[in-house]
């Protein structure tokens, strides 16, 4: 009987042992494709589940070594399947030199110049929607990462529209995100100046009330507005509107808000949609609103940058 469980107990720690050291089937898979045998780490790759896949990292391993298998295999429209599935679920991932060869790299390359404009317009509309939902931290940082896609080098330049409206709803969500909340340690409080006597507070406040506004706040960094006491507003000289295209008729808001900075030089520095109309025409007058020429807003016959905002209406 003794001799029966020593027999029963070695054959378990004997099977139990392997079991332990199997190594991750990803790592398996690896050593499967180092080794040439792309069949077998194939075959091995798509048995996973995306439980076995583990982590995003890790299910985007996979398909980068289903698609090494693939290429290897020479079944290369199976293999930009699986590229595809990388692009899209990581479109800023490209493989390094030292996690694939020249030909994988290529193979990626191509697809992404394909896949990127198209994964451009899925992110600006799912951005675009937290935008409306109010959700203005979670849209700038779904615009700032959409901004850096548009900026990838496989995008080649293309969407240059798209970026010019994605760079105006980012600011619009940068100035409508609530500030961050304060932290739990507080700073040590300065010393209160002492009060003092009416006299002097009186005096200082006239004092203040008789600066200009260069004196107060310098005009060279300031940006003034039509509420400013002695500002005269930046005259138009070119200050054309794009027509509305004919195919967005009857699709547009009636009205729209369009706010503009204009530097000492009378040149448009920065263009923000305040109210959009259609984000087609919202491009569109965006890249029109670059070209625009004024005479500078002044104050005491010095001339400052000027906020102004415009109202477009659309004619029907």
């Amino acid at each position: 009987m003794m001799k029966r469980t020593l027999v029963c107990l070695a054959l378990t720690a004997a099977t139990a042992a392997p079991l332990a050291a199997q190594p991750n089937p990803l790592v398996a898979a690896r050593e499967l494709y180092a080794s040439a045998r792309y069949d077998e780490a194939l075959a091995m790759l798509n048995g996973l589940s995306p439980a076995d896949a583990g982590n995003p990292l890790e299910r985007r391993y996979v398909e980068q070594y289903r698609s090494l298998c693939l290429l290897a295999l020479g079944r290369g429209n199976e293999a930009e399947q699986a590229i595809a599935a990388v692009v899209t679920a990581d479109p800023a991932y490209h493989p390094s030199e030292a996690e694939a060869a020249p030909r994988v790299r290529a193979a990626f390359t191509d697809v992404r110049k394909r896949l990127l404009p198209d994964i451009a317009r899925a992110r600006y509309a799912d951005a675009k929607g937290a935008f409306e939902r109010k959700e203005f931290p979670q849209a700038e940082q779904q615009f700032r990462n959409l901004l850096a896609l548009l900026d990838d080098g496989d995008m080649g330049g293309r969407l240059g529209d798209l970026r010019v409206l994605v760079q105006g709803f980012l600011d619009l969500s940068v100035a409508s995100s609530p500030p961050p909340p304060p932290t739990s340690v507080e700073a040590p409080r300065a010393a209160e100046p002492p009060v003092p006597p009416p006299s002097a507070t009186r005096a200082a406040v006239m004092a203040t009330a008789a600066r200009t506004p260069e004196q107060s706040v310098s005009s060279r960094d300031r940006i003034f507005t039509g509420d400013d006491p002695g500002i005269t507003g930046p005259i138009a000289v070119k200050q054309e509107l794009p027509r509305v295209p004919s195919t967005l008729v009857g699709r547009t808001r009636d009205r729209g808000l369009l706010e503009v900075i204009i530097d000492e030089q009378g040149r448009v520095m920065n263009v923000t949609i305040r109210s959009p109309i259609h984000p087609v025409y919202d491009s569109q007058l965006l890249v029109a609103a670059r070209d625009w020429k004024y005479k500078p807003a002044m104050v005491n016959g010095q001339p400052v940058k000027f906020r102004k905002i415009i109202q477009v209406a659309v004619t029907r």
